[in-house]
């Protein structure tokens, strides 16, 4: 379900620009709104319909679920801390899905500024910055060398 922008509804703040991990949300530089430049490389992550303050974006459905006739409204209600899904299909039936905003209290997370900065073992570690640490685990799976099999059998 590829994002798209009511243009009337946008106000230009770049909150979805700032918060799109594949880059295709934009600012036209004419009318100072937001638009999705290539809708195929959406990863349908939603980041930008929750970081959206004026609700002017939108998301269309998949005809699995949201079939023809059908409309698929996402709000932001900040003041609940959550967000609301509303799929209504064309029989009339209608879903209502809510979910946080967050997962985790505000100011819970800590900026990377916060961490010490890594040291040259850390550039040739295979691990990401604070693994297996930030993810609660001992240790993150490895897989040894002698255990591949090598050729073709």
């Amino acid at each position: 379900m590829p994002t798209f922008v009511y243009m009337t509804s946008c106000d230009g703040c770049g909150h979805c620009v700032d918060i799109c991990p594949s880059d295709i949300m934009h600012i036209d530089k004419t009318y100072r709104r937001a638009f999705n430049i290539e809708p195929n490389f959406c990863w349908e992550c939603y980041s930008c319909v929750k970081a959206c303050p004026q609700n002017a974006i939108d998301v269309r459905g998949y005809a699995d679920f949201a079939p023809l006739n059908h409309s698929v409204r996402v709000l932001r209600e900040e003041k609940k801390g959550v967000i609301s899904w509303k799929i209504k299909f064309r029989d009339g039936r209608e879903k209502d899905f809510v979910s946080p905003i967050r997962t985790t209290p505000w100011g819970s997370i800590k900026a990377p500024s916060e961490y010490a900065p890594p040291g040259k073992a850390a550039f040739a570690a295979q691990e990401l910055a604070h693994e297996p640490d930030a993810l609660n685990v001992p240790a993150l799976p490895a897989l040894a060398r002698e255990k591949l099999k090598q050729g073709i059998l």
